[in-house]
């Protein structure tokens, strides 16, 4: 298993924020105390062609400017690197795919708020929406997303709407932030679960979302993984356990593509746990 990673990505905080540098810095030191054989390597940034694929220029641009995106997602020093970074790593998760290499981009800040044109929720640039668009261009026929952040990945829609050869399937919770994500789009499949779902029903969602997934026979799979469905998660009103995060890892992997992840959303004190757990489930522990 490799590990993509830099600790530079936990230079940058807002006091009391939830996304925190435990998120990656936490996560890193409970994977060296697994006894998973880990290979860890650093990104390189994003190049920045790659980028404007995805998103504006006007957008691009912004990242440097020195004020607050919104009331959730903050200026912060070097947050442009951070975020060419987090891309760097969706790319290189998705060429370790295409080597047959089990992989997870382990980087902050997370991605999939962000639109073609906004920072929004705690994201800055779409990381594995530029990797999705850059599988399609570089070869592959069909590209699928799949995203199990418990939040709706509004900026990862924006972007690949309508994108021939590029799927996104997100199942979330609604209501709950952003809001959106209450219907499909032509590409862009949705499955809401409400609050407090019994994990079990949660499942039977999960399930109907990958059957779609598959029946998409997509030629490889990106993954937008977001352990904030966990029923310890400060910031929604979902039940999964561990065990959850295994058999997603588990599922997806035995679907026989190529698979590519990154981290998204997950703030709870138990996150190290959960991408363990999700890790030993892409490798059929």
């Amino acid at each position: 298993m490799t590990i993509i990673t830099d600790e530079r990505c936990t230079l940058y905080e807002s006091p009391g924020h939830p996304e925190r540098p435990f998120r990656v810095a936490g996560s890193k030191k409970k994977i060296k105390l697994s006894q998973l054989e880990i290979q860890w390597i650093k990104p390189n940034l994003a190049p920045i062609e790659k980028v404007l694929r995805a998103h504006s220029k006007n957008h691009f641009q912004r990242l440097s400017e020195p004020y607050d995106f919104d009331g959730d997602t903050a200026y912060h020093k070097d947050i442009k690197e951070h975020a060419l970074r987090g891309a760097g790593g969706a790319l290189k998760a998705l060429e370790l795919a295409r080597a047959d290499k089990p992989q997870f981009s382990l980087l902050r800040p997370p991605g999939h708020h962000a639109t073609k044109d906004r920072a929004m929720g705690f994201c800055y640039l779409g990381s594995v929406a530029i990797a999705a668009i850059e599988a399609k261009i570089s070869g592959a026929k069909r590209v699928a997303v799949f995203d199990f952040d418990v939040h709706h990945g509004n900026g990862t829609e924006d972007i690949l709407k309508e994108r021939e050869g590029i799927e996104f399937f997100s199942i979330h919770q609604h209501p709950a932030y952003p809001g959106t994500g209450t219907k499909s789009l032509k590409n862009c499949h949705n499955y809401t679960v409400r609050p407090d779902l019994p994990r079990e029903d949660y499942r039977k969602i999960a399930k109907k979302a990958i059957a779609d997934l598959i029946n998409y026979e997509p030629d490889i799979i990106i993954v937008s993984a977001g352990f904030d469905a966990y029923a310890g998660d400060p910031l929604c009103n979902q039940k999964l356990s561990t065990s959850d995060f295994n058999w997603f890892g588990k599922t997806l992997s035995s679907i026989g593509v190529p698979l590519a992840s990154s981290m998204e959303g997950g703030y709870s004190n138990d996150l190290p746990d959960l991408i363990i757990a999700y890790l030993k489930g892409i490798l059929g522990r």
